[in-house]
């Protein structure tokens, strides 16, 4: 089956020929405006440098997923998770987080939007 040619990309002026929207040079400025100018800044603010600073000191400490060493699997650590929501009081403290790999925090998200999710309001009359 052919392939599609490369095509110039969507920045003006830009003479590298690709077949993504932009050249690497050009998609890591794109994400730095992006989180910049259009994420929301809340997000930001909670998971900015500081946060990472934690992140990786937590991972150094704790290298394989905590759900999967517990079933007698070892995984490396994809991502970190709070236990309890920041949105909920939670913290960036070490006893809050857990290193988890990303099936098993796709799996603990999930439980968790249950168990934080607000309960439908029951009107009596």
């Amino acid at each position: 089956m052919p392939v599609k040619p490369a095509s110039p990309r969507s920045h003006p002026g830009c003479p590298e020929l690709t077949h993504e929207r932009y050249c690497d040079a050009q998609a890591k400025a794109e994400d730095a405006r992006y989180r910049k100018y259009q994420r929301d800044p809340k997000i930001n603010r909670r998971y900015g440098s500081r946060w990472r600073k934690i992140r990786a000191a937590y991972v150094a400490a704790h290298p394989l997923c905590e759900d999967c060493l517990e079933a007698g699997r070892y995984t490396p650590v994809q991502e970190v998770h709070h236990v309890l929501p920041i949105e909920h009081g939670g913290t960036h403290n070490f006893d809050n987080l857990q290193s988890l790999c990303k099936p098993c925090h796709s799996r603990q998200s999930a439980l968790d939007d249950d168990r934080w999710r607000q309960q439908p309001r029951v009107y009596t009359y």
